[in-house]
């Protein structure tokens, strides 16, 4: 058998994890990025508008669709910020919250069972791997030699 390649093993269980939360969700009439969101929003002082986006890592129009979903289902409430006229806070409501603590508790409960099965030294050796993974792409250390090769023997 071939050996899986190390971006594979992780897009590959990301997308199990991905379907798992969405397809948990969808039992409550939500997704696993309404999930998040919900996760995102400070629940006592709401979250400018500007920050969600990069705290979730998604993109502008994928955030907006998800907003407005929000919006229609009474999750969230969209209020001028006291602080700045110009932008807005993303607050909670009543059900946000409620909703907020079921996503918090499915989110509980995944890291339960993974505890369970895996012990704590792996998880460990887990977490310090994806960390360096998300350092090395954050400090262009992956393709960044291969630009600079390629620059000087194209010269």
């Amino acid at each position: 058998m071939k050996e899986k390649t190390i971006d594979y093993i992780l897009r590959a269980t990301w997308q199990a994890v991905s379907r798992m939360y969405n397809e948990e969700a969808s039992k409550y009439g939500a997704s696993m990025s309404v999930g998040f969101a919900l996760l995102s929003i400070d629940k006592d002082n709401g979250i400018p508008s500007t920050a969600l986006g990069p705290q979730m890592g998604m993109e502008p129009t994928s955030l907006t669709r998800t907003l407005k979903s929000m919006e229609e289902k009474g999750l969230i409430v969209r209020k001028k910020n006291p602080v700045d006229g110009r932008g807005v806070l993303i607050h909670l409501t009543k059900l946000g919250k409620e909703k907020r603590e079921l996503s918090r508790d499915r989110v509980l409960k995944f890291n339960d069972v993974i505890r369970q099965h895996v012990p704590q030294e792996k998880l460990d050796n887990f977490i310090e791997v994806a960390e360096l993974i998300n350092d090395l792409i954050a400090e262009k250390l992956i393709f960044t030699a291969d630009s600079e090769t390629e620059k000087a023997t194209n010269k």
